[in-house]
């Protein structure tokens, strides 16, 4: 049989483990598949995705760091040893471990790379939790592979290459599309991984004002709220949960926003409601060396604290 990758990189290796919620398990395609009788070989096919796997200046560091994994259309957890660990370290054959997985609970002898021929018997299917779901959860965890796999289906959707560069063509062009200005914007993966990336804050905040305006008179305010609840919230769910204590504390609860780490590089963008009853949007980055964890992320949320207080008019 040949396990023919689609693209979900949230499959469940572990039952009850998983970082993503709704997510399919391995179990219930090695299941289906027994119901059609004894396996004996295992192949798989990762030619859904075209192009190099990892993208332009990523660290192989970042494999073992936990931030990325190759991005192949076949894998488990997200590429994680410790499915439970959200910034645990990952594999760097994230589609053979996978495969692998599946091959020893069908009682197969290991996998091996392979194509399907066309118009194979379908033996069983798995499908991830819908894209709305996808796309808060990578928010809310800041997931590297979730977001790089998102890209590239949004390049097959738009008929673009399913590669790096295909996932920035097909967001460039959503972007231009909608009217957004990407004057000084340089894309090279979908993540934001790679040093090569160059955003200007002024992009982040026209996407978040156009998603927070109080009318649905703009056609792209509809479709970007979702964005809003999507973001995680200071000192109480995903990448902020345990920010926002100390001289910050005033926007705990109050504070929506999105995380964005490099080495040396901290960013922070999203919306506050102010003491007036005000939506304002922000974005912040800082290129520092100084301690991330101790200096440069606590003075970024106090910043975003402040403006819950400044009463702007």
């Amino acid at each position: 049989m040949v396990i023919v990758g689609g693209g979900d990189p949230t499959i469940s290796g572990t039952p009850g483990s998983s970082v993503y919620p709704g997510a399919a398990t391995l179990d219930d395609l090695v299941n289906q598949v027994k119901q059609k009788g004894e396996v004996t070989k295992v192949l798989f096919d990762l030619s859904r995705y075209a192009g190099e796997p990892l993208g332009p200046q990523w660290e192989s560091a970042d494999i073992g760091g936990g931030s990325v994994a190759p991005i192949v259309p076949f894998m488990v957890d997200g590429g994680r040893v410790d499915p439970k660990n959200i910034n645990g370290a990952r594999t760097g054959s994230p589609g053979q471990a996978a495969a692998e997985a599946f091959a020893q609970r069908i009682g197969a002898p290991g996998a091996t790379v392979g194509t399907a021929p066309q118009g194979a018997q379908v033996l069983g299917e798995v499908k991830s939790a819908p894209i709305e779901q996808l796309v808060d959860n990578m928010m809310q965890i800041s997931d590297n592979v979730l977001t790089e796999a998102i890209a590239r289906e949004i390049a097959i959707k738009s008929g673009n290459e399913p590669s790096f560069a295909g996932g920035v063509k097909a967001v460039r062009d959503v972007l231009t599309k909608n009217g957004f200005d990407l004057t000084g914007a340089s894309f090279v993966d979908g993540s934001g991984l790679s040093a090569s990336n160059k955003i200007p804050a002024k992009l982040l905040t026209d996407v978040l004002t156009a998603a927070a305006k109080p009318t649905l008179d703009d056609p792209r305010t509809a479709k970007l709220r979702p964005l809003l609840t999507a973001l995680p919230v200071a000192g109480g769910s995903g990448t902020l949960a345990g920010r926002y204590g100390g001289n910050a504390s005033d926007g705990k609860g109050w504070v929506r926003a999105k995380t964005g780490t490099l080495t040396g590089v901290n960013a922070l963008a999203g919306m506050v409601v102010d003491v007036d009853g005000r939506v304002l949007v922000f974005a912040f980055m800082s290129a520092s060396n100084r301690n991330a964890e101790l200096e440069v992320r606590p003075a970024l949320d106090v910043m975003a604290a402040a403006l819950r207080g400044c009463g702007c008019s």
